[in-house]
């Protein structure tokens, strides 16, 4: 009999492509692999994953670090592209036929598991590939957070590069960076955004608070209560917590209520947090819900993007028109507070990601494609000196239905100001908007445009680009300024001229960079 206090001893069986595997690559192996939803080993992608785990720890990993890890096996499934000169792969076929072509009818936001999402390999897209050991170093800085994150990402320049050198050293921005950050941020050396999504705010903040006091400024000894309400009830939703250091890294956190993430993602109430998901982001611990509202977010930004540009169009005018959409009445560009460079930027230096994260969007969209022979090329989507060409087709009708098809908050505002333009009246104005509207649930009803949606489509091209600008900057002006005003009390004074001193500092090198041309 077995003496009480002696620890019980258990064997894990392991299956035997993975025996020879090292322990760090196999626990990133399967946060991936949890992160995708990927939970039983009969999945599709975990037996592809055991398929190449023997034959990619033999190798050594001679890789290219961003190409390791288990996504880099996703990613083929997720990144097949239309041309003219040739149809989809196979490969690429087979991966989209296996997402419903009706997967945004009635969407079910209320999921709680991924196998509840439309397709076993739904939103693959969203993760991008980078360094494992980067990856993990951001992975231990969420471990030092005791409140429960359900949902978190880490952004921005301190993750994904917008210049090709820095002036600053990463020994004078992060205290005590681990050599995995340190070699990735190189000389440039920033502070790393992160966004958490949390199920209870107040909940969150009172256990934060117990464990990071440091982390708030003067407003945190009033209690986690007024705290949640200042951050649920003012700006965008979200509290920040900026200039802090955890495991030696300086870091910046927001933190927002999983549902007013999600409401922003699909329907673009203020697309304060939709905005910096329409960039390359890195999703560190991911959530179902989340990832269906994301997939709205992003193929809605596709189609405000099509109603922006012209009939022809390069993927780099693409992607910076998305890009640009939560900086369109931002009060930081309008004064000097921010790079004027700063999407071409975003754009010129993560194309790769750009591509992983439409691609597979515009594959299914029946009226945009590539037109470029060169998306021929099994390698050009790392290729930065490429600039694919593509074409949309300007049929009314299948933009009448791009209209439709725009998150719900966002449209309201476009349909207010074409009634106004239109001199549309009020009572013929307000059916309508019943006829159109998404959340009775009762209704089950394709979301095709109707005559007021196709007029709006075929209005002068000027006229629309000016009519969608002007409901995109309602949108992000407000919540915008809001944020900004509520930053200086949530981050304390000290902190807030810090930040202006810094985005100052940034709008002066992009103007210098601009006169050096």
């Amino acid at each position: 009999m077995q003496a009480i206090g002696t620890p019980v001893r258990s064997s894990i069986i392991l299956p035997p492509q993975l025996v020879n595997v090292g322990v760090s690559q196999l626990i990133n192996l399967l946060a991936d692999l949890w992160n995708l939803g990927i939970t039983t080993p009969q999945h599709p992608l975990f037996q592809r994953f055991l398929a190449s785990a023997s034959s990619d720890s033999n190798s050594k990993h001679t890789k290219r670090p961003e190409e390791k890890g288990p996504i880099s096996s996703a990613s083929s499934d997720a990144s097949g592209l239309k041309s003219s000169s040739s149809s989809s792969s196979s490969s690429t076929s087979t991966n989209q036929s296996s997402i419903p072509p009706d997967w945004e009818e009635n969407p079910n936001l209320n999921i709680s598991s991924f196998k509840q999402l439309p397709s076993s390999t739904f939103g693959y897209n969203q993760h991008m590939i980078i360094n494992d050991d980067f990856k993990e170093a951001l992975r231990q800085i969420l471990w030092q957070f005791r409140a429960p994150i359900r949902y978190a990402f880490a952004y921005g320049s301190g993750v994904f590069p917008q210049t090709a050198s820095g002036s600053k050293s990463a020994s004078t921005v992060h205290p005590h960076a681990s050599t995995a950050i340190s070699s990735v941020q190189g000389s440039q050396g920033k502070m790393i955004d992160f966004i958490f999504g949390v199920s209870y705010t107040q909940h969150w903040h009172s256990l934060n608070l117990q464990h990071h006091r440091d982390h708030y400024s003067a407003i945190g000894s009033l209690g986690s209560s007024l705290v949640s309400r200042v951050q649920d009830r003012y700006g965008a939703g979200v509290y920040f917590n900026p200039y802090v250091t955890v495991n030696g890294v300086l870091i910046k956190y927001g933190v927002v209520n999983l549902d007013t993430l999600c409401r922003d993602l699909s329907e673009w109430d203020t697309l304060y947090l939709a905005g910096r998901l329409h960039k390359p982001v890195k999703i560190l611990r991911d959530d179902p819900r989340v990832r269906l509202a994301n997939q709205i977010n992003l193929i809605s930004a596709v189609r405000t993007a099509l109603l922006l540009l012209p009939p022809d169009f390069t993927e780099q005018e693409l992607y910076g028109t998305i890009a640009g959409l939560s900086y369109l009445g931002d009060p930081r560009m309008a004064l000097p507070a921010e790079n004027p460079d700063k999407v071409a930027n975003i754009v010129k230096y993560q194309l790769p990601n750009f591509r992983r994260l439409y691609a597979p969007l515009i594959e299914n969209l029946p009226n945009v494609a590539f037109h470029d022979s060169r998306c021929n090329n099994s390698d050009w989507m790392n290729d930065l000196d490429t600039n694919a060409r593509l074409a949309q087709d300007m049929d009314p009708k299948k933009r009448g239905n791009m209209v439709r098809r725009l998150p719900r908050s966002f449209r309201s505002k476009l349909y207010y100001r074409y009634q106004s333009k239109f001199q549309i009246p009020q009572k013929e104005f307000d059916k309508m908007l019943e006829e159109s509207n998404d959340q009775d649930p009762t209704r089950v009803k394709k979301q095709q445009g109707g005559v007021f949606d196709q007029r709006v489509a075929s209005d002068r091209r000027e006229d629309l680009v000016k009519e969608v600008k002007r409901a995109v900057k309602s949108t992000v002006q407000w919540a915008s300024a809001t944020q900004s005003l509520k930053g200086i009390l949530t981050t304390g004074v000290t902190r807030s001229v810090r930040y202006v001193r810094e985005k100052i500092a940034k709008y002066r090198e992009g103007r210098r960079r601009e006169r050096e041309k």
